[in-house]
């Protein structure tokens, strides 16, 4: 799923990642260094705590959603970034040993105004677990590298 350029996507488009299992001794690691709440980092106080046992840093969960999208390298040849991510939900938590998976849509595509050379994607991506659950659900606008041949042509007739 290599080299895709701008001109490579359609909305609708959909793409679902591969799996990453979250285990306990990495939730609580990575609590640790970004997150040290004690219901991420303390499983014995975390099972007297509102959910009931461990659970995942939210930021965890944006961070593993986004190593499991770009594993895919759907944007490996195109990406120049994102401006930023828009709202960003966690209808339920993440636990250990759940098994996290993204499905990412394609739900705009536009030509940037400014800069011929790139397109602008929003993509809406939802972080699911092993029963197909929703735990994280994100837009976030991404920018994209037009396919080289289509920006020559567009200079030429400038």
């Amino acid at each position: 799923m290599t080299g895709r350029y701008y001109e490579d996507f359609k909305i609708g488009d959909r793409f679902v990642s591969g799996g990453m299992t979250m285990s306990e001794a990495g939730i609580i690691e990575f609590a640790r260094q970004w997150d040290p709440q004690p219901f991420h980092i303390d499983a014995e106080f975390a099972k007297t705590w509102t959910y009931g046992g461990l659970i995942a840093s939210g930021l965890h969960t944006m961070a593993v959603t986004l190593r499991l999208w770009l594993d895919l390298g759907i944007l490996r040849a195109s990406s120049l970034g994102s401006p930023g991510i828009g709202e960003v939900q966690f209808p339920r938590p993440v636990r250990p040993g759940d098994t996290l998976r993204v499905v990412t849509d394609i739900v705009e595509l536009r030509l940037s105004s400014s800069k011929p050379d790139r397109g602008v994607a929003r993509i809406r991506q939802v972080t699911i677990n092993q029963r197909d659950e929703p735990v994280m659900e994100q837009e976030t606008v991404v920018f994209l590298k037009r396919r080289p041949a289509a920006t020559v042509a567009l200079s030429a007739r400038s």
